[in-house]
């Protein structure tokens, strides 16, 4: 446990920023494994739902919750099976 009044403050803060950091974190799953199921159900409105997944990832890549790397390899699994539907 912390003991100075600066050290209860930061653990707060954490505790603050953990909480919405899993929230982005678990939304961008979530969205990428919705597209996956319209991808398998040959939905043709994941077109449309691609761009706000890519956007998210890019946020979450952008705040440091995904490595550049992972982000970009997500975009482009995802993008080809968008693309295989046509």
């Amino acid at each position: 446990m912390p003991n100075t009044k600066s050290a209860k403050k930061e653990l707060r803060k954490s505790i603050k920023r953990e909480k919405v950091n899993k929230k982005i974190k678990s939304d961008v799953k979530q969205l990428i494994k919705d597209n996956l199921k319209q991808v398998v159900a040959s939905d043709k409105k994941v077109k449309e739902d691609l761009p706000k997944t890519i956007k998210a990832i890019d946020k979450a890549t952008k705040k440091g919750l995904i490595n550049k790397n992972t982000a970009s390899r997500r975009k482009s699994k995802l993008t080809k099976k968008v693309n295989t539907l046509k």
